[in-house]
């Protein structure tokens, strides 16, 4: 049996999956947590990996390994490859302003968007070098290099499987960094830079220099079945977890995605470039060589964790409350803007009830409004895809709720399939790492169709409530 291993190292943990390189079947797995903030040493990325590679029984056996990571986090390094300073994260929204210069600066979001397929929000990589290079210009002026989370990782990996050491946390943890060189990217992730365009398929260096003021080291950008590193242990080119994602629910065209992390992301796979000058959708490349319009909120399966919190439940409990609700919760609606909003482009917004009263002060009402406003948002970010999915799929943490499941067909106004519950962004990872080695036969397993008459009034008051929202 030939094994592949899958990595996502996401916001708040990191999994790894071992898998049948041809089959697909899971042998083994393992997980390690991430600490909790908005810039986070990338050091800790690292442990994490090693120590779920460990929880995993190490690469035994394994013949090819690929990292999905968190998009758009800035990783600056110095002549050495030592980290600048913490990474800023992609739900770090000091780069606001950033993004409101740099937009102007290049004479508006058109240009933005027909440049690089988006445009710039807090969460771009681009913007937090202009922020790096006006805030902390001593740190701009070391660094030497830039990449993303998963480039790091990748990067990381190249070195410790080249010293020769056999797999061991305490020895790995140490291993020698590479030379800078060596650093790799692949189209998805470097899509999301804001200075990469997925229509040209090369780096916009006059931008990074206009947002920067320097051209730093950049990744190398390989093909989708392009190996970073050769040897006993192959390194696929990675790539970002929402592209990890449609690998590895097997996502095709005329499919929509919806994925419930920690942020809320709406994406198709399509065949061109895509170019909105609204900015409200980012038109990022994919994992495959084609591409993957995306609409992202930064509110997703955080909205049950606060209102579970709130009422004092676990998230099961959370669930059986909002059920017991009717649909619209009598009126009862969250904005869940609860740590700023990517879509719309609110980074200092906060969250807010409308409709409180007494008949609607209970749990299960708060809990009701809670789901019911996390899918309003992702049924904003359907809609400006503008397109009529054959399927709409729902993955992520959040969709393994009962209540997200049966209440998110009245909320987007349509039957929404759910695949079985997996590691979708590992798995998808996996499947790239199988590809180097023999040609996947891999097999999803069966789907379940939610189906419920739609509730327009539910979104009606959800718009009506956001246009109070105070940034």
């Amino acid at each position: 049996m030939t094994l592949v291993a899958g990595v996502d190292s996401s916001t708040q943990s990191c999994k790894v999956v071992i898998r049948d390189a041809r089959t697909g079947e899971l042998v083994r797995q393992g997980r390690a947590a991430h600490p909790a903030g908005t810039e986070v040493h990338p050091s800790h990325w690292w442990t994490a990996l090693l120590r779920a590679l460990d929880e995993a029984g190490g690469l035994d056996g394994v013949s090819a390994v690929s990292v999905a990571g968190q998009q758009h986090g800035m990783v600056c390094l110095d002549e050495s490859g030592a980290v600048v300073r913490d990474a800023l994260l992609w739900n770090d929204t000091r780069s606001a302003q950033a993004a409101t210069d740099l937009i102007a600066e290049l004479g508006g979001p058109r240009a933005w968007a027909e440049g690089v397929g988006l445009v710039p929000v807090a969460s771009f990589t681009v913007t937090k070098l202009r922020w790096l290079a006006e805030h902390e210009p001593g740190n701009a002026r070391r660094t030497a290099a830039v990449c993303l989370p998963h480039d790091w990782l990748t990067w990381r990996l190249s070195g410790a499987l080249g010293s020769g050491l056999p797999f061991d946390v305490a020895a790995w943890e140490s291993a020698p960094l590479p030379p800078l060189s060596l650093l790799t990217t692949d189209r998805g992730d470097a899509s999301g830079t804001g200075y990469w365009s997925p229509a040209t398929g090369a780096y916009r260096t006059d931008l990074l220099k206009a947002a920067f003021g320097a051209v730093p080291l950049l990744p190398r950008v390989l093909g989708p079945a392009e190996p970073a590193t050769e040897g006993p242990v192959l390194i696929g080119p990675g790539t970002g977890d929402n592209m990890a994602a449609a690998l590895g629910v097997g996502a095709r065209s005329g499919d929509v995605v919806v994925s419930l992390g920690t942020s809320g992301t709406v994406f198709a796979v399509a065949e061109a470039p895509s170019a909105d000058p609204t900015g409200v959708v980012a038109g990022f490349a994919d994992a495959t060589g084609r591409f993957l319009p995306l609409v992202c909120t930064l509110n997703a399966a955080r909205v049950l964790d606060a209102a579970a919190r709130i009422v004092g439940v676990g998230l099961d409990e959370l669930s059986t409350l909002a059920l017991r609700a009717p649909a619209g919760a009598d009126g009862l609606t969250l904005v869940p803007y609860l740590e700023g909003e990517r879509t719309p482009n609110r980074p200092t917004a906060t969250g807010s009830v409308h409709g409180l009263t007494l008949a609607t002060s209970t749990p299960a009402h708060l809990a009701r409004a809670a789901v019911e406003g996390m899918l309003c948002g992702l049924a904003d970010a359907l809609d400006a895809l503008a397109l009529r999915p054959e399927r709409v799929l729902l993955i992520g943490g959040a969709a393994r709720s009962e209540a997200v499941r049966r209440i998110a067909p009245t909320v987007f106004g349509g039957p929404i399939t759910v695949p079985p519950p997996a590691e979708y962004v590992a798995d998808g990872a996996a499947y790239q790492a199988a590809t180097l080695v023999t040609r996947p036969e891999w097999r999803s397993g069966d789907v379940e169709t939610y189906e419920g008459a739609a509730v327009p009034a539910i979104r009606a008051r959800y718009a009506r409530a956001t246009e109070h929202v105070l940034d």
